[in-house]
């Protein structure tokens, strides 16, 4: 076996949007939003099923993977590898969005329904140490979760670290999953659950055809171009900032402290600008 990168925007909704394996999707978000007993979902439709792009270099037919249980609640599935501006209100903005969406002008509010978003991030986001959180509207003074239509739940991978011989619950497989699929040769002994299972036979690259492996690299090339424009950006408003930094007369050291560059680099900037 060799399997793909789960990050990736084809493997992702190959995998999580296919509507023949819905079991795939149903075992995730019973796992990640900890739903037990009678809060476990049972039954899952996917709105937006996966489509392949009609040409090369196209964006993908879907943004992310959006679903509907048994009793109407709505989740959305987003993958994100590289941490954008206003990323926070942009969640904030499709969650809402999406719940108000439900009904149209005059019709009841009762019909609204709850609406989950699912963020897997590639990169660090919040200052907790934890890579698992879940968000709520809560009452500032009692923290009373009275209004629970609309909840955030975000992974950062990179805050995960534990080896396979370690995982224990059926979450922690599937964040293992989800970081470390393509690293792997053979599905995890500890791999027990059906949907997990189902999730690892598809993210197999030989059992993809010829058409979704050429997707699935222009995809990546694609999304390792978007990663190289946004660290370009972020360096050169750093070599802005030391250069401010220098033209103020700050050492090269606290320069270098200050921006996080080497001191070989402010050094270059300086150089460059004397």
């Amino acid at each position: 076996m060799k399997f793909v990168d789960v990050k990736n925007d084809i493997a992702f909704r190959k995998i999580f949007g296919n509507e023949k394996k819905s079991n795939i999707l149903l075992s995730f978000l019973n796992a990640i939003l900890k739903l037990e007993g009678e809060e476990r979902i049972k039954e899952v439709t996917i709105i937006n099923p996966y489509q392949l792009p009609r040409v090369a270099g196209e964006k993908a037919s879907i943004i992310d993977v959006r679903a509907k249980d048994e009793r109407g609640q709505q989740f959305v599935i987003e993958m994100q590898v590289v941490d954008v501006e206003g990323f926070d209100k942009r969640v904030q903005y499709y969650t809402c969005r999406d719940y108000s969406m439900q009904i149209d002008r005059g019709e009841d509010y009762a019909l609204l329904k709850p609406t989950y978003f699912i963020g897997i991030l590639d990169f660090n986001f919040f200052d907790s140490e934890d890579y698992l959180s879940h968000h709520l509207i809560m009452n500032g003074k009692t923290y009373e979760h009275s209004l629970k239509d609309i909840q955030f739940t975000f992974i950062e991978l990179k805050k995960f670290d534990k080896p396979t011989e370690e995982l224990e619950t059926l979450e922690e497989k599937w964040v293992f999953f989800l970081k470390e699929a393509e690293n792997l040769d053979v599905i995890p002994e500890n791999t027990d659950d059906e949907g997990l299972v189902e999730a690892y036979k598809d993210a197999d690259k030989y059992n993809w055809a010829k058409e979704e492996l050429i997707a699935y690299d222009n995809s990546y090339i694609a999304q390792q171009d978007a990663i190289g424009r946004v660290t370009i950006a972020i360096k050169k408003e750093m070599y802005e900032v030391a250069k401010r930094c220098l033209d103020n007369g700050m050492s090269i050291e606290l320069t270098a402290e200050v921006t996080g560059l080497s001191v070989e680099q402010v050094k270059e900037i300086q150089q460059k600008n004397s």
